[in-house]
């Protein structure tokens, strides 16, 4: 009865007006000025890239910082635990999208992508009080090849005639280019096997909980 107490009394004294918690938000309000950065021009103008990029890498970096914070001084918060990760799906959702946009990746690779990670996210705050599924490494490694790949696909870099030639012609930078497209394609397979594996855990749970419950 005395460590329940302990454990509601900690929770109370956890306040949503945290650090961790400004960043995300912080993330979160980012995410219309990414939009604008990358879309501004139809995508060809190489200073506002340069922008969209600065912005998703600060959001990439924050959302490390946030977690880290959280986790080391106990600033986990049911704010936090929805917020959060709504932050992380706006944040490379709209990567994704604009990237779509402008022509820098396909349609149905950003399709894919949008659909398991939104249905992972959605997944797990629908069955956050009752089944807990913890990042495993495969999943950490997919958020860090796919922040590679949006982000390097973010920067002005030239590909054939694309942008009406506005990122120049340098083969390095088009090598480089491919180089992450090369990424990107590792991210998607890498996100569809982690989405595999998450779903599978989940109904491992929740088989568990209905055999517990018999």
């Amino acid at each position: 009865m005395n460590a329940e107490s302990n454990d509601a009394s900690t929770a109370e004294k956890t306040s949503n007006w945290n650090v961790p918690n400004a960043l995300t938000t912080l993330r979160i309000l980012a995410v219309p000025f990414f939009a604008w950065a990358l879309l501004a021009d139809g995508g060809d103008n190489p200073t506002l890239r340069w922008v969209s990029f600065a912005i998703f890498a600060l959001a990439m970096i924050t959302d490390k910082i946030d977690g880290d914070l959280a986790r080391k001084h106990n600033l986990i918060t049911d704010f936090g635990k929805i917020a959060d990760p709504i932050a992380d799906k706006a944040v490379t959702g709209m990567a994704f999208i604009g990237l779509s946009i402008v022509g820098d990746i396909w349609w149905w690779v950003t399709i894919i992508v949008l659909v398991r990670e939104w249905s992972v996210t959605i997944l797990r705050l629908s069955v956050l009080k009752k089944i807990v599924i913890a990042a495993d490494q495969l999943g950490k490694i997919k958020t860090t090849v796919q922040a590679v790949a949006l982000g390097g696909l973010l920067m002005p870099l030239p590909h054939g005639s694309a942008h009406g030639g506005a990122f120049g012609d340098a083969l390095i930078w088009e090598l480089l280019f491919y180089a992450f497209q090369v990424c990107l394609a590792v991210a998607v397979a890498l996100t569809m096997w982690s989405g595999a594996q998450f779903f599978a855990g989940v109904w491992k749970q929740r088989a568990s909980l209905r055999g517990g419950a018999e």
